[in-house]
């Protein structure tokens, strides 16, 4: 079994490099073009088509669209992803800090898997939690308030009879606002996040993927005599990076165009 997990793209514009470079590996995922385990990263590389992608959330920067009125820039990489479905890979989308009330068109027009919390993967025989992260963090309390408030059901409902062009603007101010609560240096944030790996670990987990801190690492633990691995997946802003999963086994790499 192969899988690919992304995280923190935080897509604006279609003309962007970020956005530009994760076109360009998604087309490179579908096409098979994915480095497999059992070749150096300086040799060329078997075809390796996966079976499943996750985004472990903030694909987008900001997402409090409507069903029926969808930012245009998102089209591209929204059309990108209902592709790499067709050629047969399932996609699994963790809801973000900055994207959320996502599972309304998803599921209902892509039919891909939105997760509102915490996704549970069962690669082989491992037992996988992926969650985008930013609730691992019980420490920053602020945050977790401006986080309820903004999934509140009153706040679904008002946003839903919110003008597209006025939402758009409220969700850039929601971004921004975002990223102010949540802004310590990555591998700080990533240390933040251990303890809360640490207790999926003792509740049978043997991997626990997470994006948010932007900061790309692999921490190996022994509970119970057995091998479990905490993964923080970094970003598509600054290190482009990608885990890959095959055969029981977890590679963090970075995507060079």
């Amino acid at each position: 079994m192969k899988a690919i997990f992304i995280s923190d793209a935080h897509l604006r514009k279609s003309e962007d490099e970020r956005y530009k470079k994760l076109m360009i590996f998604l087309d490179a995922v579908k096409e098979g073009n994915v480095l497999s385990r059992v070749i150096p990263e300086n040799h060329a590389s078997p075809k390796a088509f996966i079976d499943d992608l996750y985004i472990a959330g903030d694909l987008f920067d900001f997402w409090f669209c409507k069903k029926d009125k969808i930012n245009p820039e998102f089209i591209p990489a929204i059309q990108k992803l209902v592709e790499l479905q067709k050629s047969g890979i399932r996609i699994h989308l963790c809801e973000g800090n900055h994207d959320f009330f996502m599972g309304e068109y998803f599921r209902d027009i892509p039919g891909m898997n939105v997760f509102e919390e915490t996704a549970d993967a069962n690669l082989d025989a491992l037992k996988v939690l992926v969650a985008h992260g930013d609730t691992a963090d019980y420490s920053n309390t602020r945050y977790l308030l401006f986080r309820k408030f903004l999934r509140s059901r009153f706040f679904y409902n008002l946003q839903r009879f919110i003008p597209a062009s006025v939402l758009w603007a409220l969700a850039g101010f929601s971004s921004t606002a975002s990223k102010e609560m949540t802004s310590e240096n990555g591998d700080v944030l990533a240390k933040k996040m251990t303890p809360f790996a640490l207790n999926k670990f003792q509740e049978g987990y043997d991997a626990v993927v997470l994006g948010h801190s932007h900061f790309p690492g692999i921490n190996y633990h022994t509970i119970a005599g057995r091998q479990k691995v905490f993964i923080t997946l970094g970003d598509w802003m600054s290190h482009y990076s990608f885990l890959y999963y095959e055969d029981n086994h977890f590679f963090l790499r970075h995507y060079r165009s």
